[in-house]
């Protein structure tokens, strides 16, 4: 789908839940709900996928092997799944926010009070970049993603064509560098959750 056809579906989409009395402010705050949980179960499923990883490199012998892989693959597969996932959330977050500021700064100018028209002005320039501090939290937390799930996917593959416990010992030194970058994205999720958090509060308390 063409970017052009894509915002005349979103135009579309926002009036028909603006005819029921659901608002583009609504809409924001639902996205940016859905996106922390998104993050949230991302950040479990990459802490698991490590976790499968490391009881594998355990493996002394080559009895349990393929069972013990087969759930490592599953989980960075369902890795992989959450990282598209949360990334088509932050897009819907942004086109929405963009769309919102966009409808807010075009109603400025309707104002025959020059006190309301300020305010609302100030208002709309606060609530930008409160969203600015909030879109890139939610981008560091993406960018954190991948280079986890890229290493998760190359252990994943070396061992698809050389399973055996030689050569998951030879992966221990992978696992620490793992388990650094998953702490790295655990705390990034954490702080981006927690801005977003911070930041529905702010614009439930002022809707």
């Amino acid at each position: 789908m063409s970017l052009t056809a894509c915002g005349t579906a979103q135009k579309v989409q926002y009036s028909a839940l603006e005819s029921v009395g659901i608002h583009k402010r609504e809409i924001l705050v639902d996205r940016i709900e859905k996106t922390s949980l998104t993050q949230e179960q991302a950040k479990e499923q990459f802490q698991s996928a490590y976790e499968e990883l490391a009881s594998l490199i355990k493996v002394d012998d080559n009895r349990g092997l393929e069972k013990k892989y087969k759930r490592m693959a599953n989980a960075v597969a369902l890795s992989e799944d959450r990282a598209n996932e949360l990334d088509s959330r932050i897009d819907a977050v942004d086109r929405v926010a963009q769309a919102l500021f966009e409808e807010w700064h075009a109603e400025i100018k309707e104002y025959q009070s020059a006190k309301l028209k300020s305010i609302s002005a100030r208002n709309l320039e606060t609530t930008k970049k409160r969203y600015g501090v909030i879109y890139k939290q939610m981008r560091e937390s993406h960018a954190r993603v991948m280079p986890v799930l890229q290493v998760l996917q190359d252990n994943t593959l070396f061992l698809k064509h050389n399973l055996n416990a030689r050569a998951v010992n030879s992966l221990s030194s992978e696992s620490l560098i793992i388990e650094s970058k998953v702490k790295e994205l655990v705390r990034q999720m954490e702080a981006s959750i927690d801005e977003s958090t911070a930041f529905i509060k702010d614009m439930q308390s002022s809707s």
